[in-house]
């Protein structure tokens, strides 16, 4: 039965390029930066289920910041032989794309067995896999054990609120669900990820006084203070949270200063200001009101140039684990083998996906899938033969037995 549904995705190969290119246009940024929203893609996405036969459901959640005053989140489901469910939970939503790209990110390019595009990997891959998995089943009316449903989710960029979050408020998932999440792993698709670090988005302010760059003693440079400060943050965090665990990759903890807000406009004023974030991804041994509490004496200390200093948590996910012997974990480790030949491990990750909120429910699940890594990146791709070869793993899980 797997050899006939790998048989039928093959033949819709073309068809599964086809979908994602005209997916990736409708883009998906969210509000936090600078995007309309989700709703382009999901009104695309359900117009192309709905196609397929399927009946979809959309739950959506009030979001005063986007145009449309919704984020979208799509739900299609398949009955099996039992009341169990196996959801496969991808998201819809992209981060900007940034610079250095060579082609125009929301216009992709099909060019060496890849399609280029932002969202393409990141969660376009999952998306189509997705989709086409439980068209095989359909098509080749096979009922498998569990019950096959797909979850297209909004927000898991910015915080989930309006996604999974939304979702899990709803009730729709039970506690005996299993859950698959596309949106990691490695390049032979080897790797199930089963643990996540826990998350800190640290927004740092510093608030000093401005003045002309002339007179320089008569404000106090936030930007000035702020340099000194962040250095002197990244090298405690570092330094204090130093130790490793080989089931992650990277095995320890990572601290960046990521997003700058602009300060002045020109460049003979010194600033009054200065906002910097971090992106902390800590180890399981390690609690995060710990990371928070040692931000803030550093950045206490760092008062006496006279500015004022604030340290505020603006997202926070607490780390998360699925025991690997679990079934969701047996369930992909048995279909990688007996589709690809390969023993895939468990292991954990310094992102964050939308298994985190998943365990936190109760729910058994695990993050798998076929990946260059390119998510984020300038020049994102997705692997054409990864995306084809994922959906034949995706529907071979529901028949495990």
């Amino acid at each position: 039965m797997i050899e006939q549904i790998a048989r039928r995705i093959d033949e819709l190969r073309e068809e599964m390029i086809s979908s994602m290119l005209k997916m990736i246009p409708h883009g998906g940024i969210g509000p936090e930066n600078g995007g309309d929203g989700e709703l382009k893609k999901a009104e695309y996405l359900q117009e192309l289920i709905e196609g397929m036969g399927f009946q979809v459901e959309r739950i959506d959640s009030e979001d005063e910041r986007v145009p449309s005053g919704v984020r979208p989140n799509i739900i299609v489901r398949y009955p099996g032989r039992s009341n169990r469910n196996l959801w496969i939970v991808s998201h819809m939503d992209v981060v900007p794309p940034g610079t250095g790209w060579t082609t125009d990110p929301f216009r992709p390019v099909v060019k060496e067995g890849r399609i280029y595009g932002r969202g393409t990997e990141d969660d376009g891959q999952g998306i189509i896999s997705s989709i086409y998995a439980l068209k095989a089943l359909s098509d080749l009316e096979i009922r498998p054990e569990l019950n096959v449903n797909l979850a297209l989710v909004s927000d898991e960029e910015t915080g989930n609120k309006h996604g999974i979050i939304h979702l899990i408020s709803e009730g729709i998932f039970s506690s005996d669900d299993l859950a698959l999440v596309p949106d990691g792993g490695n390049n032979e698709g080897t790797m199930i990820e089963i643990a996540e670090k826990g998350i800190l988005w640290l927004k740092i302010t510093v608030k000093g006084k401005q003045t002309h760059a002339s007179t320089p003693d008569k404000g106090i440079n936030a930007n000035r203070v702020a340099m000194k400060l962040l250095l002197a943050i990244d090298d405690i965090l570092h330094s204090k949270f130093s130790a490793e665990d080989d089931l992650f990759d990277p095995p320890r903890s990572t601290f960046e200063p990521t997003k700058r807000e602009p300060n002045v406009e020109n460049v003979n004023t010194i600033p009054g200001i200065d906002v910097t974030y971090f992106d902390c991804r800590v180890l399981p041994k390690y609690g995060l009101d710990e990371v928070v509490s040692t931000v803030r004496e550093v950045a206490e200390a760092y008062e006496q140039y006279g500015v004022e200093i604030e340290a505020e948590v603006v997202g926070r996910n607490d780390p998360s684990f699925t025991d690997p012997k679990s079934e969701i974990v047996e369930r992909i480790k048995e279909a990688v083998k007996q589709l690809r030949g390969k023993e895939a491990k468990p292991m954990g990750i310094g992102g964050g996906t939308c298994a985190a909120h998943l365990r936190k429910a109760g729910i058994q699940a695990a993050v798998w899938m076929t990946t260059e890594e390119t998510a984020h990146q300038p020049n994102e791709y997705c692997v054409i033969d990864n995306m084809v070869e994922d959906a034949k793993v995706m529907a071979a899980v529901p028949l495990i037995g």
